[in-house]
Formats: C-alpha cells, sequence, structure tokens
C-alpha cells in the first residue's frame, strides 16, 4: 500500500495533467478549425484523469483520516499522563495551556482538561466555542490592574442580567427622600437591563510561544486578554466623545450626569462631594487625573510638604482612584457602577505568511450606572 507521501505525489501529478487538458479542450472548444474527434478525445482523456484523481484522492483522505486519529489519539493520551504528580493548581495551568495550544492547532481537548477548566458543551460549527468557566471567571473578577475602575466597579457574568437600581424597598412610596433619584426611577424605571455589546480581544501568538512552558503561554494570553477587557472597559467609560450606541457607558455623555463647579478643582470636588445626598455621599470616592491632584496639592500646599505626605482620602475628603482618562474628577457612589459579562466565546486562526496563531476573544458585555444620581461631575467655573 501506498504511502500519504506518495499519494499526495499521485494527486499533485495527475491534477497537473488534468489542468493541462482541461485547459487544451477549452481552447479547442472555441476553435473552429479543431474536429469533434479531437475534442472528443480530450473529453475521454479529462474523464480518465478525473476518475483516477477520484480514486487516488479517496484513499488518501482515509489513510489521512486514520493517521490523524492515531495522532490525535496519541496527544489525548500524552495530555493525560501529563497530569500524574501535580498539584490541582499546577494542573489548571497545564489545562488552560492544553485548552491554548489544543484550540490554535486544531486538535482534540482531552476530557480531563475539560474537567478541570469547565468547558461548556457548544457547537463547534456554530461559532459559539465558548471560553472555558474557570477562564472566564478569572478574566472577569480577577483584579484588573490597568483598569483603575476595577477597583471600585461591581462586576458580574450573567447572561441577561437585569438588577433592581434599589435593592431595597419600604410600603410607602415616598420612602426616597433624594428628589434627583426619585425622578431617575419615575423616569428611567426601576430595573437596570444590562445589554449585549460586542467586541473583540485578538491575541497573537508565536511558535515559540506556542510550545514553551505552561506557565508562559497561560500567563501570556490571559494578561493579554485581560488588557484587552480592561482597556475597552475603561475607554468605554472615560470616553468624552462615544460612538451613539456605547454612549450610556461613558461617563462624560454630558447629559446623564449632573455637574457642579467650583472656583478652581479642589473646591468643584468638594462641592460635587456636598452636593451627593448622603444615601450616596457616604461611600462616595473619586476617580480623577494624577496630574490634577499634584496641582491641588502645589495650590493647598504654598510651600508646606507636609501635604505630598498625606494620603488622597485626608486632602480631599474621600477615597481616590487615579485614572489619566478621567478628564474631570468623578466623583460618587460606585455600588452603583456594574459591569456585565453576558458571554465569551473563543476562535482560532493561523497567520501562515507571519508564522503567528492568533487566539480570539469575542465577548458580550455592558456596563452601566445604576444609578446617574448617585454620581457628580466635578468641573472648574468657567469665567464668563
Amino acid at each position: 500500500m501506498k504511502t500519504l507521501f506518495e499519494l499526495k505525489q499521485a494527486m499533485a501529478t495527475i491534477g497537473q495533467q488534468l489542468q493541462k487538458v482541461e485547459g487544451e479542450l477549452a481552447q479547442k472548444a472555441i476553435d473552429p478549425s479543431a474536429t469533434m474527434e479531437k475534442i472528443q478525445d480530450l473529453q475521454k482523456s479529462k474523464g480518465d484523469l478525473k476518475a483516477r484523481f477520484d480514486v487516488i484522492k479517496e484513499q488518501h483522505d482515509q489513510l489521512e483520516a486514520e493517521q490523524r486519529a492515531k495522532f490525535n489519539e496519541k496527544e489525548i493520551q500524552q495530555q493525560r499522563a501529563g497530569f500524574d504528580g501535580l498539584d490541582q493548581e499546577s494542573k489548571i495551568v497545564k489545562a488552560k495551556a492544553d485548552f491554548i495550544r489544543a484550540s490554535v492547532q486544531g486538535r482534540p481537548i482531552s476530557d480531563e482538561v475539560k474537567q478541570l477548566i469547565a468547558i461548556p458543551a457548544g457547537n463547534e460549527t456554530g461559532g459559539d466555542k465558548f471560553l472555558p468557566t474557570n477562564m472566564q471567571k478569572e478574566l472577569v473578577h480577577e483584579p484588573f490592574e490597568k483598569n483603575q475602575l476595577r477597583e471600585v466597579a461591581k462586576t458580574t457574568a450573567i447572561k441577561g442580567l437585569e438588577v433592581p437600581k434599589i435593592a431595597y424597598s419600604i410600603d410607602d412610596d415616598d420612602f426616597i427622600d433624594d428628589d434627583q433619584t426619585a425622578n431617575e426611577i419615575k423616569l428611567k424605571g426601576d430595573t437596570a437591563s444590562f445589554g449585549r455589546n460586542k467586541f473583540k480581544v485578538k491575541v497573537k501568538l508565536s511558535d515559540t510561544v506556542v510550545h514553551g512552558s505552561d506557565v508562559e503561554l497561560t500567563s501570556y494570553v490571559e494578561n493579554a486578554l485581560r488588557s484587552g477587557l480592561a482597556g475597552k472597559e475603561k475607554k468605554d467609560a472615560l470616553a468624552t466623545a462615544p460612538k451613539a450606541a456605547l454612549k450610556h457607558m461613558s461617563f462624560y455623555n454630558g447629559t446623564d450626569i449632573k455637574r457642579v463647579q467650583g472656583a478652581d478643582l479642589y473646591d468643584a470636588i468638594t462641592n460635587a462631594i456636598a452636593n451627593l445626598h448622603e444615601a450616596y455621599r457616604d461611600n462616595a470616592k473619586i476617580i480623577m487625573r494624577y496630574t490634577d491632584y499634584l496641582k491641588i496639592l502645589k495650590a493647598l500646599s504654598n510651600g508646606n510638604t507636609s501635604f505630598y505626605d498625606a494620603p488622597p482620602e485626608k486632602v480631599l475628603g474621600k477615597p481616590t482612584i487615579f485614572a489619566d482618562g478621567a478628564v474631570n474628577p468623578i466623583v460618587g457612589d460606585f455600588n452603583y457602577f456594574q459591569i456585565n459579562y453576558d458571554a465569551m466565546t473563543y476562535d482560532t486562526a493561523k497567520d501562515v505568511d507571519k508564522g503567528n496563531y492568533l487566539f480570539v476573544l469575542t465577548a458580550w458585555y455592558d456596563q452601566l450606572r445604576l444609578l446617574d444620581s448617585a454620581f457628580r461631575i466635578a468641573e472648574v467655573q468657567t469665567t464668563p
């Protein structure tokens, strides 16, 4: 029996002959001087070559499928054997690495890997390759160093999430004593419904990374995905000119959050804190640029360096988080700010020219302020 390599060579040879005969036949068909006998000879030759090609291709495909099945079974056995003697944490790291490698290389994933990182059942051909539950949970809930809003936001991963804007109620309809909140509830309803805004994060993987250590591979992919998610969340939340479909996510959309002014930035921030209803003021925090904070310190210090040693909470009166995108300080109770991921799926591809693999995460998410009245934007008063 011929080898797979010999069958590939035979297919290539006959394929070239078939292509040549098809070209000659096309030329003779439009040549008025060509005889029908010559055309019929070419048609017969084409039919013979096509039949031979189909027979060899059938043998090739069958042998290739058998060898791929043996290879895949060997790979799965190696995956299983590799978990022996590892502690649970190391098993999880190895399972993630095996999942990523198998995904980008188009190989099957062993049952043990599926169980360790909880791969949901999905239609592999329909584009709904759901990201493993453990990986999605960590991407959503682990600390994100590059999105400072994550330090104060509530994060969830619940499909079709709807939450009450106020967590409790009293029989008396007039129990809300903040007029702005009461009006907002009356105008926009008492339930926040999270939407599904789609975006993709693409991670480029070189052969060196794919075939490197399990720890390096999983760290590289997860850090890249975290950075992508964090960057998207932060960009949407602090956009000064948001796209229409994403406008509701931005603190700076110009219409939803009340703006409070002051003679300078310090005055504006303290005025904004004071302007909050006490229900939100007690838990209020400040998001602002570090450069703006340094300007406040410089103005307050007046040659006294003690201000520089004091924590921001002591200077401004509330805990402060620094984010370069916060063009105007945001003051509010961030318990009423929530990020939710409805679903995450993955896909893979190979960039043949550059020799890189692509691991692509598609996410559907939304971020909402449950109550705009829980926030204020601090602005320096403009002179007429």
